[in-house]
Order: structure tokens, then C-alpha cells, then sequence
């Protein structure tokens, strides 16, 4: 009697654990099993979609799996960004993130999609920052030489701008806003017509990528003057942030972080967060950072959440204060 009831316990402890195991989220111990996509809510070309090429690539080489990426752009990043909450929350669909993620909730008061809710982290990849540059021949040559021009001639000094909403317009907005100055903002479809403007003089300042001004720096065709992030950058050991050359506490960085769908099984996140960051050490990486002037990150999920509510919040205010709306 004893014995069959000790059997009768011992197979219904091990249906109990047969249950959890195969009701678990370890139960997708094979993935990743088939092809998995990354969406870019940007044309193929541009900043965001080298660097998620070059996280697929090398992810897929720690994965053993084939990883695409998927451009999807349009209605500034909405259209990419909903066809992932939409998704199946299997991690065969992630979203390349950016800064317009944190503000497009202040800026579309109906989005399609929930920013915090039908989201999971994956790892915040990097942040960059862009270069405050002028026309080398002007007598612009420091953000104090900005401020001075500015606020003895108002109203005279334009910045270009490449959409509303963009990290190269808010840029612009929060030095605006620090430096009690006023710039004429001028919009622009992308970095290379604001740039010919900028050498023809019909604008004074633009608040770039470092991807399209780099180059022209090198060449002594556009002059830099600061880098908008906290620190100093490792590319541009030599120009000062915008914060310690006068504009005291002024940082404004753009990020890249990779999501996927909600409900995302938890071990499914941590393999994708632990292929990320190795990935971000890669040679191939370190070429980008220095190219793409990035800080390369990769940190869990929970700081990438820490950092988008920051951001958020942040640039709500600026929004706010500025009074920006899509048209």
C-alpha cells in the first residue's frame, strides 16, 4: 500500500514537472530555428540601417541563424514600428530603435501602438551625438561666437533642420532653449541639401550627424565647433561639448536600441541580449564607432527601459516648450 502510494506521488511529481517544463518559455530551447528579422522604420542607407546590418551580421555569426533586415520606412518611423507591436512575440521579429521612438509619443498624440506597453527591451546598442558645424569661412568659430552672433543680431541666424521631430532639429530646439537664443529654424528633406545650403550661406548652423559631416570636416569643408553630448567624444578628442564651451548642462544624444514584441518569452531577450553585446565588440564595430562617431553600449533590457523614459521625458518638455507639432 505504502509503495503505491509513494509510485502514485513520485508520477504525478514528475507530470507536474513534465508540465512546467513543456509550458515554460525553455521550451524554445531550439531557437532559433528559422530566420529572424530585424526592422529598420528607415530607408536602406542611412545611419540606423548600417548600423542594424552590422548587428545582424554579426549577431547571426554568435546565433547560427540567418538574420535579415527589413526597411520599413515611413510617417517617421510609425509604419516600421507598428508592423513589430503587431508581430507574434516569438523573437523572429525585432525592431532597430532610436530616437525618434522616445519622441514620437510627444509628437502624435494617436500613435498606433503603445511605446512602453507593446514593447519588450532587448539592449540598448549605442548612442551617438551629432557635431555642431558652420561654413568655414564664417566668423563663427565657438558655441560662444554662436551665442554672441545670436544675440546681437536676433533673428538673423538659421539652422537647418532634417524633419520635424529629428535628433538634428530638437538639437537645435534645446540649444535654443538653454542658450536664450533665437535660430530660424529651416527643414530640409536630409543631410546633404542643408549642407549645400550651409556652404552657400543660405544658413548659418546645422546640428549634424556626424555620418554626413565627418568627412567634410576632415576636408576643411565645414568647420565643427562642439559635439552635443555629455562627454567629450574619443572621434573629436579636440572640439568641446556644447555644455562646457558655455551652454552649461546641455547634452543631446541619439540612441539606438533593439525591441522586440511584448510578451516576448524572458529567455528569448536574455540570448538576444547576450548575442548583442557581443556583437558591439566585434572589429566590425569598432570601425562603425569611429565612422558613425557611437559609443557603443549594449546593456540589458531594464536599462534600455531606464534610459527611454528619460528620454522621453526629456524631450517632451522641449517639445512642449517649443510648441512642436506634426503637420
Amino acid at each position: 500500500m505504502q509503495f503505491a502510494r509513494d509510485t502514485k506521488i513520485l508520477s504525478a511529481l514528475l507530470a507536474l514537472a513534465a508540465c512546467l517544463v513543456f509550458s515554460s518559455p525553455h521550451a524554445l530551447a531550439g531557437y532559433p530555428e528559422r530566420t529572424i528579422r530585424i526592422v529598420v522604420p528607415f530607408a536602406p542607407g542611412g545611419g540606423t540601417d548600417v548600423i542594424a546590418r552590422t548587428l545582424a551580421q554579426e549577431m547571426a555569426k554568435d546565433l547560427g541563424a540567418s538574420i535579415i533586415i527589413e526597411n520599413k520606412p515611413g510617417a517617421g518611423t510609425i509604419i516600421g514600428t507598428q508592423s513589430v507591436a503587431a508581430s507574434p512575440a516569438d523573437g523572429y521579429t525585432l525592431l532597430m530603435g532610436t530616437f525618434a521612438n522616445a519622441v514620437n509619443p510627444s509628437l502624435n498624440a494617436k500613435l498606433p501602438y503603445d511605446a512602453h506597453k507593446d514593447f519588450a527591451a532587448v539592449a540598448l546598442i549605442a548612442r551617438s551625438f551629432n557635431l555642431v558645424v558652420v561654413n568655414p569661412a564664417s566668423p563663427i568659430k565657438s558655441i560662444a561666437d554662436l551665442i554672441a552672433v545670436a544675440k546681437a543680431e536676433p533673428n538673423k541666424l538659421s539652422y537647418g533642420t532634417y524633419g520635424t521631430g529629428t535628433s538634428a532639429h530638437l538639437a537645435g530646439e534645446l540649444f535654443k532653449h538653454m542658450a536664450k537664443v533665437n535660430l530660424t529654424t529651416v527643414p530640409y528633406k536630409g543631410a546633404a541639401p542643408a549642407i549645400t545650403d550651409l556652404l552657400g550661406g543660405q544658413i548659418q548652423v546645422i546640428f549634424t550627424t556626424v555620418a554626413s559631416a565627418a568627412s567634410l570636416v576632415a576636408a576643411g569643408q565645414l568647420r565643427a565647433i562642439a559635439v552635443t553630448s555629455a562627454e567629450r567624444s574619443p572621434a573629436f578628442p579636440e572640439l568641446p561639448t556644447v555644455s562646457e564651451a558655455g551652454v552649461a548642462g546641455y547634452a543631446a544624444e541619439a540612441w539606438y536600441g533593439l525591441y522586440a514584441p511584448a510578451k516576448t518569452p524572458p529567455d528569448i531577450i536574455d540570448l538576444l541580449n547576450k548575442s548583442a553585446a557581443k556583437a558591439v565588440q566585434s572589429e566590425a564595430f569598432k570601425k562603425l564607432g569611429v565612422n558613425e562617431g557611437l559609443v557603443m553600449v549594449a546593456e540589458p533590457p531594464e536599462a534600455l527601459d531606464r534610459y527611454f523614459n528619460v528620454e522621453e521625458t526629456r524631450w517632451r518638455k522641449v517639445i512642449q516648450d517649443a510648441g512642436i507639432k506634426i503637420e
